[in-house]
């Protein structure tokens, strides 16, 4: 009997499993070939742009320098430490070892309870405050716990960093400000960038320029503010490569290169602007200590070269310490300075942010005759060398009402005994009020005419009142020429004889800044020519060289049109204030200054006091403006040498009363100490 072989069939489904098992493979195989060769260079370039990253790189701001190269505003470097929610550890307890080591290392509490919201690094706040206050908006940004941290201290955390993750410390640049209050009105200070939905065309303009907010800092005031593109340059952007902590390990391409701010230099002489401010508190602490005034404490001095507008120091006092906002706005400090800002006064000499010589306009008083001197000279008005009999006072009468004497006003001279015969030099040299009165508005009884308000609106367009000088300053006020239209749209009332006395004599309407007085004073002394000024001499880049040179620049195209007849009056009357007018025996200019330092008596200087009524906001509720005994400014100008001049001083005194006694005497030791300075630059340099 024989065996009989059988063959061995797979079941179909071992079949199916074998062919599926082999397609998966053949997938998997495909997928990796597909993933490590075919796309490789596009996993290379994602993992790269996961460890790389483009930051921005903040440009160096410009140094702002005093016209001998002094800093005025610089740089330095300063410490923060940050830190940013998300990279912290999961592990509570990591987290409060974190805060607890950092509030050790700062000096300030883990946490403060009750505490509120303010800005980034400002005191009373804990280390857990800060940072879960931003956790839940903004985890990836890195929170400012506290700033400008001692260097030392800064190393002991960076050293400690491994041990912290989540925490940095990093460097920014603040400004520093050397000369503090002394320049803080000139120089300004920085803010950082409002928030979009604060200020959204502020904050689109920076953002879109390279600026980040909430690192980055713009000017606010001053020449930060008005000089800001130039003085912060262009920030730059860099690809680098970042750990997975997020610290960079390196540069890897300058994408957009930084461009460093250029620097500025002033025409101001920082030690001329110390004795202008000297002088100034020094007379206001007189004026309040021994003569018993309380009430005297804000002034503005304003030194100018004549012949090109180059101003050389301009003090608004009170001041305020510009370091107090250059790490962060401090604003408890800013509110004391800032005032309410919804009163809306101005003047307010309890508002130190105000530049009380550009921001505020005042009555001129006296200081401003020479304009209506000028107007009325030029328009042939009278004779300057025809006498006028100046009493204590003229009346005139109602026009509607000319036989009602009780509706007839007086307008008074200073001296209540009036000052006799008065020409047109005198007039000016002993600033003779009713003479204005006449030759301002006319005076029927002397066959005057006078100039009018029209023509004297003229003159004071052509002297550049009622427009803004063009100062590099922001928010200057441009003053008001006061018109019978104005009157009658605003006030519903006829204008009068009586409005157009008190416009020729500084009064009433007419308000000005002391930049825009100095200004026009300026265009009389130098024969006609009005001059913006300016407080910027030249523009530099980082090695010193010259990019802009400023050249003078005429705010009226030509010469005003003065004949020589009237400039030889109105100097001469200028001369005359000084010599034995309401000038002389209140200016101390001459003699020794110091080792080597003499001022000689053959320096021969003119000038103008002045003597402003007011009543304003400020003035109204302490119950100063009593009918008849209205409070008043006092003004004084001085220039030199009267024979060429090339210095000019204006003195401005908030509720100083006499021009001539309180203001007069400032203007006398600002001038001393210039040409005291003038003649210690010009020594020669002598060795050991």
């Amino acid at each position: 009997m024989s065996k009989s072989t059988t063959t061995y069939a797979a079941p179909w489904r071992v079949w199916l499993f074998f062919v599926a098992i082999s397609v998966a493979c053949l997938i998997v195989i495909a997928r990796l070939f597909s993933l490590q060769v075919l796309q490789q260079q596009s996993f290379v370039a994602r993992a790269f742009e996961n460890q790389a990253s483009t930051v921005s790189d903040p440009a160096p701001r410009g140094i702002i320098y005093d016209s001998r190269g002094i800093p005025l505003a610089l740089n330095q470097p300063a410490f923060n430490v940050v830190v940013v929610p998300a990279n912290l550890p999961n592990n509570l307890a990591q987290v409060e070892a974190i805060y607890a080591r950092l509030a050790q290392q700062l000096g300030m509490p883990v946490t403060v309870p009750g505490s509120t919201p303010v800005a980034p690094c400002a005191p009373g706040r804990g280390v857990r405050d800060l940072v879960e206050e931003e956790a839940g908006f903004k985890p990836y940004d890195p929170v400012k716990i506290k700033c400008d941290i001692p260097k030392e201290t800064a190393l002991i955390i960076r050293a400690e960093l491994p041990q912290m993750p989540g925490v940095d410390v990093v460097v920014e640049p603040v400004r520093q400000y050397p000369t503090g209050s002394l320049t803080a009105d000139i120089i300004g200070y920085l803010a950082p960038i409002p928030a979009r939905t604060d200020a959204p065309l502020t904050y689109d303009y920076y953002t879109n320029l390279g600026f980040l907010p909430g690192r980055d800092r713009i000017g606010v005031a001053g020449l930060e503010a008005s000089m800001q593109d130039t003085l912060a340059g262009q920030n730059g952007s860099s690809l680098v490569q970042k750990d997975v902590g997020g610290q960079v390990l390196s540069v890897l391409r300058v994408e957009t290169p930084t461009v460093p701010g250029l620097n500025i230099q002033l025409t101001i002489d920082s030690r001329l602007q110390a004795a202008a401010e000297a002088a100034l508190r020094q007379q206001i602490d007189y004026v309040n200590g021994y003569l018993g005034h309380t009430e005297v404490f804000a002034g503005v001095v304003i030194v100018m070269n004549p012949n090109n507008g180059k101003v050389l120091a301009m003090v608004s006092w009170p001041s305020f310490d510009n370091n107090r906002f250059a790490r962060s706005i401090d604003y408890t400090y800013y509110t004391q300075m800032a005032g309410d800002p919804t009163r809306n006064i101005a003047p307010d000499p309890m508002y130190p942010l105000l530049n009380h010589a550009v921001n505020v306009l005042v009555p001129p008083g006296s200081v401003f005759k020479i304009v209506t001197a000028t107007g009325v000279l030029e328009e042939h008005v009278i004779d300057p060398a025809r006498k006028i009999m100046a009493p204590g006072k003229i009346t005139i009468r109602d026009a509607y009402y000319p036989a009602d004497l009780g509706l007839a006003r007086d307008f008074v001279c200073w001296n209540p005994n009036g000052l006799g015969l008065m020409d047109m030099v005198n007039a000016i040299a002993m600033s003779c009020n009713v003479y204005f009165y006449k030759v301002g508005g006319g005076y029927a009884p002397d066959n005057i005419v006078g100039l009018g308000i029209d023509r004297l609106g003229k003159w004071m367009k052509l002297y550049g009142f009622a427009q803004p000088t063009g100062i590099e300053l922001p928010g200057e006020a441009i003053g008001f020429i006061p018109s019978p239209d104005w009157k009658r749209i605003t006030w519903g009332e006829s204008w009068s004889t009586g409005d157009t006395y008190n416009a020729a004599i500084g009064q009433g309407y007419v308000a000005v800044t002391p930049m825009q007085m100095i200004d026009a004073y300026d265009a009389n002394i130098n024969g006609g020519w009005l001059y913006k000024p300016t407080l910027i001499d030249k523009i530099l880049d980082g090695q010193g060289n010259v990019i802009t040179q400023t050249q003078p620049v005429l705010l009226n195209p030509q010469r005003l049109p003065l004949s020589q007849s009237t400039l030889d009056v109105t100097h001469a009357g200028m001369r005359q204030a000084v010599v034995n007018g309401t000038l002389s025996g209140n200016l101390n200019i001459y003699g020794q200054v110091g080792p080597r330092i003499d001022v000689p008596a053959d320096l021969h200087v003119a000038g103008k006091t002045g003597t402003a009524e007011y009543c304003d906001a400020f003035a109204y509720p302490r119950g100063w403006c009593i009918p008849g005994l209205f409070p008043t400014h006092a003004w004084t100008l001085l220039y030199a040498p009267y024979e060429k001049p090339e210095v000019s001083v204006i003195v401005f005194v908030y509720h100083g009363g006499e021009g001539s006694l309180i203001a007069a005497p400032i203007a006398g030791n600002i001038l001393r100490a210039y040409f005291a300075l003038k003649q210690l630059d010009t020594q020669p340099t002598t060795g050991n």
